[in-house]
């Protein structure tokens, strides 16, 4: 239980931690070229940071169906 609440918090931080992908809400009502790049693959500290979001929410789903399991038995 203690361990889910850790992935819980680390998850949180990871997710605090990425970049913000648009500039501002009238990006999208005025068409700007800051969109044209946004599809582009993420690099450095950017795609750590996604991995490490990724591999902890995998860890969070999988510590709650074991405790699930193991409540259940």
């Amino acid at each position: 239980m203690i361990l889910l609440w850790i992935v819980s918090v680390l998850i949180i931080g990871a997710v605090l931690m990425q970049p913000s992908k648009n500039n501002d809400a009238m990006s999208s009502f005025t068409g700007g070229a800051s969109n044209l790049f946004s599809e582009s693959k993420s690099r450095g500290f950017e795609s750590f940071i996604q991995r490490v979001t990724i591999i902890l929410g995998f860890l969070f789903f999988a510590i709650a169906l074991v405790l699930m399991w193991i409540s259940q038995h």
